[in-house]
């Protein structure tokens, strides 16, 4: 019986192993940039929070940005608006739920669970119709909210869909304040 004859099996071994080996990491280098492509892009990433300054924000303006490519509209609301917003009658509404990323579960849509403070001073959401996705216009329609002129939805000074074809509230992105004159939002 010869030096080989007793280890005749541990070479064979070894070739299924390095081969199982090699074909592990080729499908690996394979497979990745296919997985690897689902990962949001470098610019996506970049674009995921933004600060925004709103020291320069009158009462009873609106301030419109660019964020994940739609517009959201900050506004500085007076004591007229917030009266009004906190005035209404929930269960008259469409669509009673807040719509509040900032907020946990399906809350009622009170003007307090949708304003960015307490004080109700500030409103962060989202400038897209939850109909057909148009941008409504500041300031107009029926309730001094916002239209859509595209389809005739009002919202009021809330956000809060009043009349027309949209199903939604317009929702309120996540967003703080980091500092008494900045945003951020994401």
């Amino acid at each position: 019986m010869s030096h080989a004859d007793d280890h005749g099996g541990t070479r064979r071994d070894f070739l299924y192993y390095a081969t199982a080996g090699a074909g592990a990491v080729v499908t690996g280098a394979a497979v990745w940039p296919l997985v690897n492509q689902m990962n949001p892009s470098a610019k996506v990433q970049a674009l995921s929070s933004i600060f925004v300054d709103v020291g320069g924000v009158e009462e009873g303006t609106q301030l419109t940005v660019q964020w994940l490519g739609k517009p959201v509209f900050i506004r500085r609301r007076g004591a007229e608006e917030i009266e009004e917003a906190r005035s209404v009658d929930i269960s008259t509404l469409p669509d009673p739920i807040a719509r509040n990323d900032n907020i946990q579960g399906d809350v009622p849509a009170t003007d307090e669970n949708r304003a960015l403070d307490e004080a109700g001073e500030w409103l962060v959401q989202m400038g897209v119709c939850t109909h057909l996705g148009c941008v409504p216009l500041a300031e107009a329609g029926d309730y001094n909210g916002w239209f859509c002129p595209c389809h005739g939805s009002h919202y009021d000074t809330s956000g809060r869909i009043r009349r027309g074809p949209a199903p939604e509230n317009l929702p309120v992105p996540t967003a703080e304040f980091v500092d008494e004159t900045t945003i951020v939002l994401g």
